[in-house]
This record gives C-alpha cells, structure tokens and sequence, in this order.
C-alpha cells in the first residue's frame, strides 16, 4: 500500500509514484468544466511538466488497479 512505500505521496485527491531520474507518475481526481464530469487523470510528469496522459472514467479506476496487480503477480513483478 501507499503507506508502506516512501516512493508514494498521498491526498484526497493526489497522488504520485517517484520513479527514478526525477520522473513522476501521477494520479489526480479532477473535474471537466465542459461536460460538468469527473475523471482521473493518470499522467508521467517531470519538472513540472506532464509529458503523456490519459483521462479514465472513475468507475474503472479500482478495476484498472486490481487488473494492474494481477499482471504484476503474474509476471512476477
């Protein structure tokens, strides 16, 4: 868990992973103005800068962790 790894930041609504050379992965619940909606945004971010992400639907955000830690018990990982 979150608690557990000193490369992880917590909040209510953010979070980050340290990997290394000064990359961050992260998580942030944010909201769509346009569409008046809720999605959480998953990026890779470096000195400030986000440099590739995606929007995910919250409803698919639990499913997309409990399939992330199946392919990593699978592959050993």
């Amino acid at each position: 868990m979150a608690e557990d790894n000193e490369n992880v930041s917590e909040g209510e609504e953010y979070m980050e992973i340290k990997m290394a050379g000064g990359w961050y992965l992260t998580m942030t619940l944010a909201k769509s103005e346009k569409y008046d909606s809720e999605y959480v945004e998953v990026a890779k971010e470096r000195s400030g800068q986000k440099r590739s992400r995606f929007n995910l639907n919250p409803k698919y955000v639990r499913q997309l962790g409990e399939t992330l830690i199946k392919f990593a018990d699978s592959n050993g990982l």
